[in-house]
């Protein structure tokens, strides 16, 4: 099986790929785009790509490319703790403290800023496309006193020492990754990581009008589905106009969300089905 996802190596995309598939052939893309067209052009099996992360919130690139561009179905999600560490190239293992640069993606930086301000106040942050490729220059240069933020992954692609652990500011950041597909077909994934399941729907209001989210609301609330989330996002068919992402606590059955469904669609909202999947927790 070829499992695409937004790479390089080594970064926390591929972190959950590597969990998830331990036996799959990988392919990292640039891209989130590229990824999602890798999977409609069927140069892969299916891709995996960030959708949002408990800090940063949604990755709106990737909602916006499946909604306008390339609406494949959601097969399935990943959820990943981001553990971030400091590393250094074995040469400067034992004076790590005198770094004169720390190099990371700029999130990371800012996810470990009480650490950077307790113990390397005056090194220079320097931002990089990734934590991987920070990761990768830091090991090209071992001549130079500096550092890298990335995942443990990382450490052990380009062999660095990790000589602070889990750095960052806040335990509980994770980041969801989903998974899509050509066709709506569930891959087989039989591991203990299965949390559960859920299905996520797009919902367009017919119109601006007094109490219409209230209305579509309401279609879950009597019937007790539990939403986990609820996001808007433009439409891009004029100013104002918006879409919302709905997840809902479930899988897709026979009678409560089709019910819902056929409710909003009698209010004359558009719905669309992007996925009812598993979610794995790593």
């Amino acid at each position: 099986m070829k499992i695409g996802y937004l790479g390089p190596k080594a970064t926390f995309t591929d972190l959950a790929v590597t969990t998830m598939f331990p036996r799959a052939e990988k392919i990292p893309y640039h891209t989130i785009p590229e990824c999602i067209d890798a999977v409609s052009n069927e140069e892969i099996d299916a891709g995996v790509v960030p959708l949002e992360n408990a800090l940063e919130g949604s990755v709106n690139l990737t909602l916006d490319y499946l909604i306008h561009e390339q609406l494949l179905p959601i097969v399935g999600e990943i959820i990943a703790p981001i553990q971030q560490h400091l590393m250094v190239h074995p040469y400067h293992a034992h004076h790590w403290t005198e770094v004169k640069e720390i190099y990371s993606h700029s999130h990371a930086i800012a996810q470990c800023h009480k650490f950077l301000h307790a113990n390397l106040k005056k090194a220079k942050h320097v931002y990089m496309t990734s934590t991987s490729a920070a990761a990768k220059f830091v090991s090209e240069r071992p001549h130079l006193p500096i550092a890298a933020i990335a995942n443990r992954l990382a450490a052990e692609e380009y062999g660095l020492t990790i000589v602070q652990e889990n750095i960052h500011d806040y335990d509980y950041n994770h980041t969801r990754f989903i998974i899509v597909r050509k066709q709506n077909e569930p891959l087989k994934i039989d591991s203990p990581l299965y949390a559960g399941d859920k299905t996520t729907l797009m919902v367009m209001l017919p119109k601006d009008q007094p109490g219409a989210l209230h209305q579509v609301l309401s279609a879950f609330a009597w019937r007790k589905l539990n939403l986990t989330k609820i996001e808007s996002r433009p439409a891009k068919t004029g100013l104002g106009n918006y879409f919302f992402i709905i997840d809902i606590d479930q899988k897709m059955d026979e009678v409560l969300i089709p019910g819902a469904i056929a409710e909003l669609e009698a209010l004359d909202c558009t719905v669309q089905v992007l996925g009812s999947y598993p979610y794995y927790i790593i």
